[in-house]
């Protein structure tokens, strides 16, 4: 895109997480051991659900979208770093970044909202029982389902209209990949208003499902305190594990998105967390349920 000076921008460069050949190697190391954990662990949950004729209820339906959706943001963020890793120039065109950047807040956003989606469903299934076959129908299912994706892709769009409104004229450096503060922080003017927008859209949203999350367990904590023992401590197991993924997975999320955006010398690690062990840290989740 071009300035008023006459400048171009049509890449950007990665820069890394460090400059040591050593740490970058480890780093490359560890990226690699979690993307062939994640990526085939989540079509066995799919192949597993589709196959398997007795996996019909509502959560498994949910589930099979949860690992299509994590799989998919791990290809296209995890594949990306890795190449990266191995080139001598570590650049990404433009529309390449707008498009990376794109995608990465659809699936996220997504995979948040599926999140609050499946907490309800629990507390249907667990504190309204007799209402369950009602309530989580065929229809609203899918309808739940739609309404996500439809979030998704608002939640996503908003950031790359907004993106495009800035001018850019170098630098054009960034860490690891595009995501939305590193891209702000490039921009050649004032960007006071953009990141205030920015942090309603993505911090209000991360954080709405977070406190959607919490509020979902607790109700279904206090409503099993009467039950039995056996049923009790499974339910309270279940649930205390969860909450415990919840916190690592929306942790390193609202501290990126909740604040102004201005470099912390934690961001680049913040950020490969958020982008890879989350994803391992979901799957724990997945096999408590």
């Amino acid at each position: 895109m071009e300035s008023e000076n006459g400048t171009v921008i049509t890449e950007f460069i990665f820069l890394g997480l460090t400059q040591s050949q050593d740490i970058q190697l480890l780093v490359f190391v560890l990226v690699l051991i979690f993307y062939f954990i994640i990526l085939p662990g989540n079509f066995l949950i799919i192949f597993t659900i589709r196959s398997d004729p007795g996996l019909t209820a509502p959560l498994y339906f949910f589930l099979g979208n949860l690992a299509f959706l994590d799989a998919s943001y791990s290809f296209i963020v995890a594949s990306r770093m890795l190449v990266d890793f191995l080139s001598e120039k570590n650049v990404i065109s433009y529309r390449g970044c707008l498009t990376q950047l794109f995608f990465l807040h659809f699936l996220r956003g997504g995979e948040g909202l599926l999140l609050v989606v499946m907490a309800f469903d629990r507390y249907i299934a667990i504190c309204r029982p007799l209402h369950y076959s009602t309530v989580m129908n065929p229809r609203a299912c899918y309808a739940m389902l739609l309404a996500l994706w439809l979030g998704g892709f608002v939640h996503s769009i908003m950031q790359v209209v907004l993106i495009l409104c800035l001018p850019f004229c170098g630098p054009n450096q960034l860490d690891n990949f595009c995501d939305v503060p590193q891209v702000i922080k490039l921009a050649c003017t004032d960007t006071f208003v953009v990141e205030l927008l920015m942090v309603f859209n993505s911090g209000l949203m991360t954080l709405l499902c977070f406190l959607g999350l919490l509020a979902s367990y607790a109700v279904i904590l206090c409503h099993i305190r009467g039950s039995s023992s056996e049923a009790k401590n499974k339910a309270m197991s279940t649930c205390t594990t969860h909450i415990i993924v919840i916190f690592f997975m929306f942790g390193p999320c609202i501290f990126i998105y909740t604040r102004p955006f201005r470099a912390f010398p934690a961001d680049k690690v913040v950020s490969l967390f958020h982008t890879e062990v989350k994803a391992s840290m979901k799957k724990v989740g997945i096999i408590k349920i």
